[in-house]
């Protein structure tokens, strides 16, 4: 059964209207559509999918040329979604301050000036297409999923992350350079991607940035660009990184180590047991923290964690290295922990508004669908928040996209109702809701 987009509701509906003058009236009314589609839509997100959970009179053709053709710009809707954020949050990050202005012990001497951290975080993904042999853009990309290297496209996404608000931006598609070679493009490696997010990034006014991102993105390059911005940066390492140990017997009077070997040879005292932050709140770590300098990096907090990161996983042990050098062996771990946010919002746009389920074939419309996916999270996001603050109860993404789908379907309960009020005849109101005749 299709909705009705006259069911929309009036949260979503002023919601879209922020991005209305990115859209002539025709466009709109597809905007409209696939991100209702998007809110409703419980199997294959493909456009003929999504059209099928509304009734607005759009066509799979029509759909199929907004995605690929329209002169419209999905890097427009990013930059309103973002300065909505950031318009949305400096109130609240104003009341932070506040709050810790008053939590301050009063010493004397002047004060400590308050911060209020935004994390910038960072990763990458991988959308598994077996039979996209016509997509555009389609590369090899390695799958955690799947363990192995799996044909595909590869989203490069930044996400914002502030006082629990979430505000993903503007996604980006990464092509091996043999695929660019052939579709004519310019070749950008991953590193220039988040170097060029990390470099364009604007964030709330009266915040400290701290960036986050995983091994494949340390290097000296993406720590200058964080730093010349004025930003801390907390990243992982490989095993074989090295890191700087005094040594007497050296001739400089210290040389390089392995961060694996030096782990390996760290005594059980050096490890402090902590509880790592995570959902069920239960799970216990080792964590050894050194001020050091990596090889071919800054100077920084090397943080080694050793423990179970799932039941049915043996110990391992991981490395990271922060630019926070004042931070505490809490504050550390609360920085590590912060950057899963990034994977729970690929985990949540792949479940809930099928971000892995496009069949649309040019880089353009993969890049549209993707950016309309990260809309429709924002907007699931900035509800959350606004339940949360009614309820007072912690609400996941999936329990508001669900209370979304009950709102819309109330609405149509209502209208229905209301059609049988004036009059209309169920025959009338089946052909009007499918479009066929009994």
């Amino acid at each position: 059964m299709r909705l009705p987009i006259v069911c929309l509701d009036q949260h979503l509906r002023q919601y879209l209207t922020l991005f209305s003058d990115c859209f002539s009236r025709p466009q709109y009314k597809y905007f409209v559509t696939i991100l209702l589609g998007l809110m409703l839509c419980q199997s294959g997100r493909t456009m003929s999918g999504l059209l099928r959970q509304v009734n607005s009179g759009a066509s799979v053709s029509g759909t199929s040329r907004f995605m690929g053709q329209a002169p419209w710009q999905a890097n427009d809707l990013a930059r309103i979604w973002q300065g909505h954020f950031r318009q949305e949050m400096t109130p609240q990050v104003l009341e932070e301050h506040a709050r810790l202005r008053r939590r301050r012990k009063k010493k004397r001497g002047r004060p400590k000036k308050t911060v209020a951290t935004g994390y910038l975080i960072g990763d990458d993904s991988t959308m598994m297409k077996k039979r996209g042999k016509k997509m555009g853009g389609l590369g090899r990309h390695y799958s955690g999923t799947e363990k192995k290297t799996v044909p595909g496209h590869s989203l490069v996404q930044g996400l914002y992350f502030l006082l629990g608000r979430r505000c993903p931006l503007a996604p980006q598609m990464y092509r091996q350079r043999t695929v660019c070679q052939a579709e004519g493009v310019a070749f950008a490696s991953k590193v220039d991607i988040m170097a060029e997010i990390i470099r364009t990034f604007e964030p709330v006014a009266g915040t400290l940035t701290h960036v986050l991102l995983d091994s494949w993105y340390t290097s000296k390059r993406i720590w200058k660009i964080a730093r010349e911005r004025g930003f801390l940066i907390t990243s992982g390492l490989r095993c074989n990184r090295s890191l700087r140990i005094n040594d007497p017997d050296a001739p400089k009077g210290w040389r390089w180590q392995r961060v694996d070997e030096y782990a390996t040879a760290l005594s059980d005292t050096a490890w402090r047991r902590v509880l790592w932050p995570n959902q069920d709140g239960r799970r216990w770590v080792y964590v050894h923290v050194v001020s050091t300098r990596i090889k071919k990096l800054y100077r920084c907090q090397l943080v080694i964690v050793r423990g179970r990161w799932d039941d049915d996983e043996e110990e391992k042990t991981l490395y990271w290295a922060s630019s926070d050098l004042s931070a505490d062996l809490n504050a550390l771990i609360g920085h590590i922990a912060t950057r899963w946010d990034v994977e729970v919002l690929f985990a949540d746009t792949k479940e809930l508004l099928g971000l892995d389920q496009y069949q649309v074939m040019t880089t353009t419309a993969i890049v549209r669908f993707w950016t309309l996916v990260m809309l429709a999270y924002y907007f699931l996001d900035q509800e959350r928040d606004r339940y949360q603050r009614q309820t007072d109860q912690h609400l996941t993404i999936g329990d508001v996209w669900r209370q979304v789908q009950r709102n819309h379907w109330r609405h149509f309960i209502d209208w229905i109702h209301q059609r049988f009020r004036f009059g209309l005849q169920p025959t009338d109101l089946y052909f009007e809701l499918t479009g066929a005749s009994l």
